[in-house]
């Protein structure tokens, strides 16, 4: 029996899983190594998890695989498919990766530095591992591939859109999953004006129309729209002006804006929703209602940009997660025909609205959508 195995490399973790080679994989095992770093941590599905010390991102494959073994013992990895955040305006699909192809992802790197290194860093020792196994990448940028130019342009000079200075959009793997589950057990709705909240460490939105892509929160970079865990979201690009007039170079704007903002810097406590919504630190409230503020003007954008709205879908760690945040987002949104059961909003229920327009939480999987790809490939 033929293995897949998915890799989606963040900036501090590796999600992995493997799964039997099927037109649609069956799920083998899953996990996660968290906290890269001196005491980074592995977590099987259903275990409380080990320290493996020290590990970078290629330290981390060879101590998922001794995890794997079990699964994988007796079987042929076969692919292996690979969570990449950037494609530029070159990649609007899953692609075989050849050296050809990683060339051109590594000219990327600035375009996601937080991300693409270590996307490219698990696909080098996944290479090592398993010469012979297909190597497949998988965009979050090509779900948003066909936005209409008013969507996907800067009020810049025409020549940096034909250079790529565009806006590109992020988490499409979370989406592309997300409207697949639509279209399976809401297909009325998949066909309808659809807003996806995607709420961990990274967030963002993106507007739905008929199952495609019309609008994102994010842009150019995984940087802009909401708030996140340790990134600034939407910011006036007079900051930016301001701060490098006061001195500061480019790796330490950088610095700030992805490793020191976001929920880290407002609430100067923690970049974990968990924490900051266990805390009674005023920072902490104001960082919280900062982000919600930013999902709630958001999403009126989005309504706007579908022309109304047919339903709400929250996912990702706090989307599916935080009740709280939940209800705040959608209290006083009656206007938009939103509302919450308020016992199925606690309870963890998968339809939690109680008002004409659905609103829903659904559990998000990207490694699906990787291995479908994988999958796809190899049948090929």
């Amino acid at each position: 029996m033929n293995v897949i195995l998915t890799l989606n490399a963040g900036s501090s973790s590796i999600k992995f899983a493997a799964y039997r080679d099927a037109a649609e994989p069956e799920l083998l095992q899953a996990g996660q190594v968290e906290n890269l770093g001196p005491v980074a941590r592995l977590v099987l599905k259903g275990t409380a998890g080990v320290e493996i010390g020290p590990a970078d991102h290629g330290a981390a494959i060879p101590a998922i695989l001794r995890a794997l073994a079990p699964v994988l013992q007796g079987r042929k990895v076969a692919g292996v498919g690979h969570r990449i955040v950037h494609g530029g305006k070159t990649f609007g699909a899953p692609v075989r990766i050849d050296a050809d192809i990683l060339a051109q992802l590594e000219a990327f790197i600035p375009l996601a530095p937080l991300h693409q290194p270590h996307n490219l860093a698990a696909m080098h020792a996944a290479t090592r591992a398993f010469p012979e196994a297909v190597q497949v990448g998988c965009f979050d940028t090509s779900f948003h591939k066909g936005h209409p130019f008013v969507n996907d342009t800067f009020g810049l000079p025409r020549r940096f859109y034909d250079q790529g200075v565009r806006r590109y959009g992020f988490h499409g793997l979370s989406y592309d999953y997300i409207t697949s589950c639509l279209r399976r057990d809401w297909p009325d709705l998949a066909r309808g004006r659809v807003v996806i909240a995607h709420l961990g460490n990274g967030a963002s939105m993106c507007a739905i129309l008929d199952g495609r892509s019309i609008g994102s929160t994010m842009g150019f970079s995984a940087l802009d729209g909401l708030v996140m865990g340790t990134r600034c979201g939407q910011l006036d690009p007079g900051v930016l002006i301001y701060l490098m007039n006061q001195g500061l170079g480019v790796d330490e704007i950088t610095r700030i804006l992805y490793h020191e903002s976001g929920l880290k810097g407002l609430s100067e406590l923690s970049h974990d929703m968990r924490v900051l919504l266990a805390s009674d630190d005023t920072k902490a409230k104001e960082a919280i209602d900062y982000y919600v503020f930013r999902i709630r003007r958001e999403l009126g954008g989005m309504a706007a940009v579908l022309g109304g709205l047919d339903g709400v879908v929250f996912c990702g760690g706090v989307g599916e997660n935080a009740p709280k945040i939940r209800a705040l987002v959608v209290d006083g949104m009656d206007f938009l025909g939103l509302s919450l059961d308020a016992d199925a909003n606690v309870s963890g229920a998968g339809r939690i609205g109680a008002g004409p327009t659905e609103v829903l939480v659904i559990r998000t999987d990207e490694e699906q959508v990787i291995a479908r790809a994988v999958a796809k490939e190899l049948a090929a």
